[in-house]
């Protein structure tokens, strides 16, 4: 009774989850075969439970050689038939230090895969528009070079686009390489103070002793080796301008009650001075720093950390911007190939899935040099997955024939159906791309359109 209670539960279990799971005993006996799975291979679980998985040709889990080794894959990419792309965790069952069976999970990806290739033809041709446009008209949108359509970085460049217009002081957080200096950018260009100054200074690249002077300026003959003249800060340079303070954060305790004084009283002093300045600026801030943290840890004044943050803008990382990919990637790599002579690169399905599942600890930052690195390297004009650096490549569960085995056209092939069916897997397999299945069948595009009327393919 306890036992079938428990079965009950461990089937609902399953069930509920989007993933399709397979777990089979030590020899290779499938014990359970959730819903997702049957949706996902069109298999009904009374058809494959109780059989031995290597009885069926789909190829996919491999489980019997995680049987045999005994070690786990996480995220590998397997494309288990033409036009199914997934990610497969698997994993052995350990009692007693024996092998009694494994759990396989399986994430199906294709419409990622196809979401990315829409994503990346749309961007291709309203980039063209956009060329087009500018013929006649420049694009003059402050916050047009901020790339991307996802929630997350609309929501923030809709605070920022309300913000620019007041003179309100900003907070920008966001991990590093995320473009928060972008946004600081567009919120000046897009403000009464565009026709200004913009100021950059970052804190935490200048060491303390030298910041006051940095930010403040300093008097003739303040300090050995001082300019007899003086020099002014980035402050008064900044005047009726904008000031953006990166890494705020770093900022030494001692020149964060100086930096508070100019936000209370809008004046200060030279280094050596004895004159105020009066001083109409717009201070942006940007930290990758968690500041309240800071506060608590005592390394961050509050009375100027709720000074700073009249309007906070959060920047979400790239990895929450998965939708995004695949237009930064196009962008990043038409961009490049223009700039070093070298014709815009193709990426195969497998890359854009990697792309888009990578974690991206450096954000955008990281992506564009990865881009440049693919582009700058690829000879061929196609981005395959051995072109990408070892840490960033997942795991490959092999198929005994390929999608380019199975589609490419040769002068060896018997009849025309068997013709019409490679194109029509092709064609599948790129959703409809016709550039793209003429490179997988490995003949010209003119020669694709010539077979499809001949067959009358649409």
């Amino acid at each position: 009774m306890q036992q079938s209670r428990s079965e009950a539960l461990l089937q609902t279990l399953l069930d509920m989850v989007n993933e399709a799971i397979t777990i089979v005993d030590a020899s290779g006996t499938v014990t359970h075969w959730n819903r997702a799975a049957e949706e996902l291979y069109q298999i009904p679980a009374s058809k494959i439970v109780g059989k031995n998985i290597a009885d069926f040709d789909w190829n996919s889990l491999k489980i019997a050689q995680i049987l045999d080794e005994g070690r786990q894959i996480r995220q590998a990419y397997h494309e288990p038939r033409p036009g199914m792309h997934v990610l497969v965790n698997t994993s052995p069952v350990m009692s007693g230090g024996e092998i009694i069976g494994a759990i396989s999970s399986e994430q199906d990806v294709t419409n990622l895969v196809r979401l990315g290739n829409e994503l990346f033809t749309t961007t291709s041709e309203l980039r063209s528009l956009e060329q087009k446009m500018t013929q006649f008209a420049p694009l003059d949108d402050p916050f047009h070079p901020i790339k991307g359509n996802g929630p997350a970085i609309s929501q923030a460049i809709r605070i920022a686009r309300r913000v620019a217009a007041t003179d309100a002081t900003v907070l920008i957080s966001g991990e590093s390489g995320v473009g928060k200096e972008l946004f600081a950018h567009a919120i000046h260009r897009a403000s009464s103070r565009s026709d200004q100054a913009f100021i950059a200074i970052n804190c935490g690249a200048i060491p303390a002793a030298l910041f006051e002077s940095e930010l403040f300026g300093y008097q003739g003959g303040a300090f050995t080796g001082a300019d007899r003249k003086g020099k002014p800060g980035k402050l008064e340079l900044a005047h009726k301008g904008t000031i953006f303070l990166d890494e705020i954060g770093e900022l030494p305790l001692e020149m964060q009650v100086k930096l508070l004084r100019v936000l209370q009283e809008r004046q200060f002093y030279r280094v050596g001075g004895t004159e105020p300045i009066q001083v109409d600026v717009r201070i942006i801030a940007a930290t990758n720093r968690n500041l309240e943290e800071r506060v608590a840890e005592g390394e961050f004044r509050e009375d100027l950390y709720y000074r700073l943050n009249v309007v906070a803008i959060e920047i979400p990382p790239l990895r929450e911007r998965v939708e995004d990919i695949p237009e930064l990637v196009h962008l990043f790599a038409r961009e490049i190939a223009l700039q070093y002579g070298k014709p815009v690169p193709d990426f195969d399905p497998e890359v854009m899935v990697t792309l888009m599942n990578y974690s991206w600890p450096g954000n955008i930052r990281q992506l564009r040099n990865m881009i440049e690195r693919l582009v700058i390297l690829t000879e061929d004009g196609r981005i395959c997955r051995e072109h990408l650096p070892p840490s960033i490549q997942v795991p490959r569960l092999h198929s005994e024939t390929s999608i380019a085995g199975q589609s490419r056209l040769s002068g060896q092939e018997k009849g025309n159906e068997s013709e019409v069916q490679a194109i029509q897997r092709a064609l599948k397999t790129t959703y409809g791309n016709k550039a793209a299945a003429a490179k997988l069948l490995g003949i010209s595009r003119g020669t694709l359109y010539n077979k499809m009327r001949k067959y009358g393919i649409r």
